[in-house]
């Protein structure tokens, strides 16, 4: 199914989110994940690889792509399954804002404190928080390994003041402790292949990985096209036609040489 089910659509209006189990197939997933793994693991020797820190030393591998091209990273960015469901969600014509590999490695990758994506994108130049991501998980992820946590239905909260805290954007703590305390903490917890659907102003964080397992997901945000930035502050978020192609079009696209 390409567009939400009535199910998902109440999930995402009242929660804020919502998993579409298996949106990538068993196949899929291995495809992606490996080739993606042996290229990623080969450039964070480099410097093309970002590192984010945590407040205890640890740090996530980040790679993050300004526009979709004909590679595997920038063809599940343009999959049918991914922006179809984001264009229902949204209810505009949309594009993609940004995409982006998330990587904590076994026992090394660190902890994200609580946040909104729209807490960054509303200083980007969006005025409407008429955006979501989808994040597509390529291992298990559970509590041991820092799978996403979210605080259920805080996205009706609206954007809530960030401020900058070791490195990364957090939301002001009197008002994250009012929120943490009124919304229910949900570990999210999935297999290969699910995919987390969220809206831009849902609460959500992770801890760092302490197990000796891979804990890489992929994220695509999208937003509405007459939302696009208003500024040329960043050089990613910027609007580019959408280009949508057929599911699983990217298992026959080879792997960006950067």
């Amino acid at each position: 199914m390409l567009v939400p089910s009535k199910a998902e659509m109440r999930a995402y209006e009242v929660d804020g989110y919502f998993v579409r189990k298996g949106l990538l197939s068993p196949e899929e997933v291995a495809d992606f994940r490996d080739s993606s793994r042996r290229q990623l693991e080969e450039e964070s020797k480099g410097d093309s690889v970002m590192r984010k820190g945590d407040s205890s030393g640890k740090s996530t591998l980040l790679k993050l792509w300004n526009s979709a091209g004909d590679d595997k990273y920038g063809m599940l960015a343009r999959d049918e399954r991914m922006v179809r469901l984001s264009e229902a969600l949204i209810g505009e014509d949309i594009y993609l804002y940004s995409h982006k590999m998330t990587m904590k490695q076994p026992r090394e990758g660190g902890a994200w404190e609580w946040h909104q994506d729209f807490g960054y994108w509303y200083n980007n130049g969006c005025l409407s928080p008429e955006m979501l991501s989808i994040y597509v998980s390529l291992d298990p992820a559970n509590k041991e390994n820092g799978c996403l946590q979210v605080l259920k239905g805080s996205h009706m909260l609206g954007r809530l003041n960030h401020v900058r805290e070791d490195g990364q954007t957090n939301v002001e703590k009197p008002y994250l402790k009012a929120a943490v305390d009124r919304f229910e903490h949900v570990y999210v917890e999935m297999e290969a292949g699910d995919a987390l659907v969220f809206h831009c102003n849902l609460l959500h964080r992770s801890d760092a990985n302490n197990s000796d397992t891979y804990r890489w997901g992929y994220i695509c945000s999208y937003n509405a096209v007459h939302n696009a930035p208003f500024v040329q502050a960043r050089d990613y978020g910027h609007y580019q036609e959408l280009k949508t192609v057929p599911a699983g079009s990217f298992m026959s696209a080879a792997v960006a040489a950067e």
